[in-house]
């Protein structure tokens, strides 16, 4: 099994400006072997009545990533998708393939 490469949003802090807020850069960097699904209707449902956000797919994120994933743009599918909520992470060596990050995301654009 082998995941797709997506293009991630990485903000760098640059400077700060006259009121003390960060003021930031960003580039989109390639993220390789990204699992994409779709999630399921009873967990999209929780979501939107928790959040009011709609979830449209789980990114399943390969070991060793050491991204931001929290409040994140990526790009996959020709469309631009925006993190919810706090990535889920499992133990490495507890799990037996390469991903143990899972991140959702809803359509930005």
């Amino acid at each position: 099994m082998k995941g797709i490469t997506i293009q991630l949003q990485v903000k760098t802090e640059t400077g700060r400006d006259d009121f003390n807020a960060p003021i930031y850069s960003e580039e989109w960097v390639d993220v390789e072997n990204v699992l994409v699904a779709p999630v399921s209707t009873t967990d999209a449902i929780e979501l939107l009545n928790l959040t009011g956000k709609k979830a449209e797919y789980q990114l399943g994120i390969p070991k060793g990533d050491m991204h931001t994933w929290e409040d994140c743009k990526v790009r996959f599918f020709g469309k631009t998708w925006q993190s919810i909520g706090f990535p889920e992470e499992g133990i490495e060596s507890l799990i037996p393939l390469s991903w143990n990050k899972k991140v959702t995301v809803e359509r930005y654009e």
